[in-house]
């Protein structure tokens, strides 16, 4: 298993899917596959320190690799887009019921100097930010994302109970 203990792989896998479950998501039903990608995250943190996405390019310095940590920032707009997100450990409702098939998922980080994924943008003497950032009203829980989280990942409130901060 490429040097990572099957024990360990198991473990993270309940971890995650216990979290998903107690926060409204959902872990990908097809166990096998999701225990190769939950694999995928034990290679990354034993590379980087850090459980970067297995699907994705990690530079290798965690303050750059934010956005990819599991569960990555892009989760949430992919499940709205597409069904899973781009390396489809998390899918939709839709999705574990049957009634939606995932196709294909395209990137959305983009690795380019300068490009939305590079949050903080120096003018003037302060931080601007590429996002739309969200306050769930229940809690003043803040995320700078394309859109709400479907749940709140402090007070657990629905999307529909965030407001668009800035």
């Amino acid at each position: 298993m490429n040097g990572i203990d099957g024990k360990k792989v198991e473990e993270l896998y309940l971890k995650l899917k216990k979290d998903a479950e107690a926060n409204g998501y959902n872990i990908n039903p097809d166990a096998e596959f999701a225990k190769e990608l939950v694999k995928g995250l034990l290679v990354n943190e034993k590379r980087y320190g850090y459980i970067s996405c297995p699907c994705r390019l990690a530079r290798g310095e965690k303050g750059k690799d934010l956005d990819i940590i599991c569960p990555c920032n892009y989760r949430d707009q992919d499940l709205d887009t597409y069904g899973a997100c781009f390396c489809a450990l998390y899918v939709s409702k839709e999705v574990l019921d049957g009634t939606k098939v995932v196709g294909s998922i395209p990137e959305s980080r983009s690795i380019k100097k300068g490009s939305t994924t590079e949050v903080e943008i120096k003018k003037e003497g302060r931080c601007l930010l590429s996002l739309p950032v969200y306050r769930c009203t229940v809690c003043g829980y803040l995320c700078a994302r394309e859109t709400p989280p479907e749940v709140c990942p402090v007070c657990k409130a629905k999307k529909d109970r965030f407001e668009r901060f800035v």
